[in-house]
């Protein structure tokens, strides 16, 4: 079959974005053979990274609209690397007025090799992770105090023995290095602590 023959990574999906037939080269960038991914949502495989694109996508083929779209996505490769790209829809169909299909192609436009994990990971207290995370989300001194029943001194006397013990010049760089060192949990707002900490 000629769709299988295509080096370019292809599917064909429903309006809604479910997986009706893949071809070989887009199974390859998820790591499964073509079968497994019909029925699947393409966009759960190749997560959209600005929902706003979706959004103007879907009100669009409500609306019947013809055109191509393009959607910045990003996904894991069967090594583990987190690839990103672009996903272009083509709505297809025989008449006007039938419900399209749409042809779905993915272009590779790069990868990040994935992190190697840090051989120990950083230790604060609960105070300290607490500090880190209330200053993340833009907490003032006496903010942190408030919720933290500390005093402003204290609260500035955990700063500095943060700053020291990571060699932080100021506090923007104090949180990006709670970040950096896996202190503040990633892609969660308000920040939290992502470790356990150690006892105060």
């Amino acid at each position: 079959m000629l769709f299988d023959r295509v080096s370019v990574p292809v599917a064909v999906c429903d309006v809604y974005g479910a997986v009706l037939l893949a071809n070989p080269a887009m199974a390859a960038e998820c790591g499964v053979a073509p079968g497994r991914l019909r029925g699947r949502d393409v966009l759960e495989v190749f997560r959209p990274q600005q929902a706003t694109q979706v959004e103007r996508i879907a009100q669009a083929l409500r609306l019947r609209h013809r055109s191509r779209y393009q959607v910045s996505v990003c996904w894991a490769a069967p090594g583990g690397a987190q690839r990103f790209g672009e996903l272009t829809a083509d709505p297809v169909s025989d008449t006007v007025e039938e419900t399209p299909a749409l042809l779905v192609m993915l272009r590779v436009l790069g990868e990040r090799e994935p992190h190697a994990p840090a051989e120990a990971p950083a230790r604060v207290t609960s105070a300290e992770a607490r500090i880190l995370a209330l200053l993340a989300g833009g907490a003032t001194t006496a903010r942190v105090a408030r919720e933290t029943g500390l005093t402003t001194d204290g609260v500035t006397y955990h700063l500095r023995r943060l700053s020291a013990r990571w060699d932080a010049a100021n506090r923007t760089e104090l949180v990006a290095r709670a970040y950096a060192l896996g202190v503040l949990a990633s892609g969660t707002w308000p920040p939290t602590p992502a470790l356990a900490p150690s006892a105060d």
